[in-house]
């Protein structure tokens, strides 16, 4: 088969990369001619671990090439995912002009029977407005299939390769028949190859990542009240996690999730509810408890050291929503910097491979340095966002000689608290009591 990816994004990137590698022949699209550019002289637009590599590899053995005339897809290609951005409206509904945009080219430009699919998170319906987009400007058969993605920035090309299940949204055999073969390459157990209906597996993606995002508020909370209480959050994690029927996964208390998806997925699942007079109350709240959440150490700082900052510097580990990635949207940190700031504060911040997007978010009015020690000079507190490996044994004796007071604030309970102190260090945790 002849593979198109439409869209070079985290999703589309990967996909294409990973489809090649099992020897198919891949087409990777974007409107963005300027990224396309830099894609075929092996330039990666974003930070995955292990993605460069895997397209190079694929660019070097002409498996894998890269284009912005999405037409050329469309003509080429047998099977078509479609992987394009689906932002989210004013109202929390998410934007499928992008995906309709797309039907419409690969209606014009088709020029034989076409599968297509989606990886793009879509509201449930969207196959159907795919397929009466592209039905209606070709005479072409279409089989149009859902097929949503569940990467996690930072191990998804293992993710995508070592799948726990592939949700298939189909509705002939075709077609599903097509699709397995493609996924059978990476699964050596074809059972966890779900095939369902359409509408299904669009609800599935939603309904996969309201539950996660409903863990993570859910233990921020129980850690709040164990930190009232001097009850051990992480001894209380353990005692859930063990029962089978919960799991230890998405039960870790810290700053609130972040990302492209949780929010963005959460709040289009709340309109979707609601216009059909469903009650989302509990998503609501898994929403709000997770944006205050991601105030939880800003207000550490100011039980600290008071309301006004303007004579304090700040130093920031981590700047990323999760480790491994590049990727600041939505995340915790911005919360925090964005008032530490509007308080008066100065914020020196490192991170491992985030400087680049913080350089765009804030240009100057916080100091980034590449060097994550040089950030704590005169600092008054030293504040843990994201638990990337090089925060987890630094050198505290190194740490506490650059700061001016020795106050860590750690909001993914990385170290001994007991320790620390021990160490003259003031520390300060979701998780453990002040």
């Amino acid at each position: 088969m002849r593979i198109g990816v439409i869209g070079t994004g985290y999703v589309g990137l990967v996909t294409g990369a990973c489809f090649a590698e099992i020897g198919q022949s891949v087409l990777c699209g974007d409107v963005d001619q300027t990224k396309i550019s830099q894609l075929k002289l092996g330039v990666m637009p974003i930070y995955e671990p292990g993605l460069a590599e895997l397209v190079r590899g694929n660019m070097d053995a002409e498996r894998l090439d890269f284009t912005s005339d999405l037409a050329e897809i469309a003509r080429t290609a047998d099977v078509i995912f479609i992987a394009v951005g689906t932002p989210q409206n004013r109202d929390g509904s998410a934007d499928i002009s992008n995906i309709l945009e797309v039907s419409r080219i690969i209606g014009k430009e088709m020029k034989g029977e076409k599968i297509v699919v989606t990886k793009s998170t879509v509201p449930v319906g969207t196959s159907e407005k795919i397929r009466d987009t592209i039905e209606s400007l070709s005479e072409f058969k279409v089989h149009v299939c859902s097929n949503p993605e569940f990467l996690r920035e930072g191990s998804a090309v293992s993710d995508f390769t070592n799948p726990d299940r592939v949700i298939l949204g189909v509705d002939n055999k075709y077609a599903e028949s097509c699709l397995k073969d493609l996924y059978g390459s990476f699964m050596k157990n074809t059972e966890v190859i779900l095939v369902m209906d359409l509408a299904s597996a669009e609800m599935t993606k939603y309904a996969a990542n309201a539950m996660l995002a409903t863990r993570i508020s859910f233990i921020n909370s129980i850690a709040a009240f164990c930190k009232k209480k001097n009850a051990d959050i992480q001894m209380v994690r353990k005692g859930i996690g063990s029962d089978h029927r919960i799991g230890l996964d998405y039960l870790n208390p810290g700053v609130g999730y972040g990302g492209s998806c949780f929010s963005k997925d959460m709040k289009a699942l709340i309109k979707m509810m609601s216009d059909l007079d469903l009650n989302p109350s509990i998503l609501l709240a898994v929403e709000e408890l997770n944006e205050d959440q991601k105030t939880i150490l800003f207000h550490e700082v100011i039980g600290r050291f008071g309301n006004d900052l303007t004579d304090k510097k700040i130093a920031i580990w981590g700047l990323s929503f999760k480790p491994d990635t590049g990727d600041m949207r939505e995340a915790p940190s911005l919360a925090t910097i964005e008032a530490l700031l509007a308080h008066g504060a100065s914020v020196s911040a490192h991170d491992p491979r985030a400087i680049k997007e913080a350089k765009q978010r804030f240009g100057t009015r916080i100091s980034l340095c590449e060097d994550q020690y040089e950030v704590l000079n005169d600092a008054s507190a030293l504040v843990v966002h994201t638990e990337w490996d090089c925060y987890r044994h630094p050198d505290f004796e190194k740490v506490k000689s650059k700061m001016r007071e020795a106050v860590v604030i750690d909001g993914r309970n990385l170290y001994n608290s007991n320790w620390l102190v021990s160490q003259g260090f003031e520390y300060y945790s979701v998780a453990t009591s002040d």
